[in-house]
Parts: structure tokens; sequence; C-alpha cells
């Protein structure tokens, strides 16, 4: 694959996974943790704000990685 058309994939793919992962996350956030106080809310949005980029990570990877054609 052509290095231009993955990072058009990747590009589109990490925007797209990141507004998603991130509506999802705010869901739990607001109705688990509603009642919850506020150290445990910083800790749960703090994790969770850092782990999308362990995928973000590999996607990048893939899309820097050059084919041996």
């Amino acid at each position: 694959m052509r290095p231009r058309v993955k990072k058009l994939i990747g590009g589109l793919v990490l925007v797209v996974g990141l507004i998603v992962y991130s509506f999802i996350v705010l869901m739990i956030g607001q109705f688990r943790l509603a009642q919850s106080g506020p150290v445990v809310q910083l800790a749960f949005f703090a994790f969770f704000g850092l782990i999308w980029t362990v995928p973000a990570a590999i996607l990048i990877r893939w899309m820097e990685r050059v084919d041996r054609r």
C-alpha cells in the first residue's frame, strides 16, 4: 500500500476513533461516576485520557512502516 494512502486511512481512523472513544468515556464517566468524589473522577478521566495513546501509537507505527516490495 502506498504511504499516502496509509496515512490517509490512518488519519481518518485516528480522528474518528478518538471522537467515538471520547464520547464513550464521557458517557461512562457521567453515568457511573456521578455520585463519586472529585478525586475518583480525576483519576478516572486521567487514566482513560491517557490510555487512548496505546492504540494511537500502534496505528501511527503502522502508518509509518515501509512496505518491502
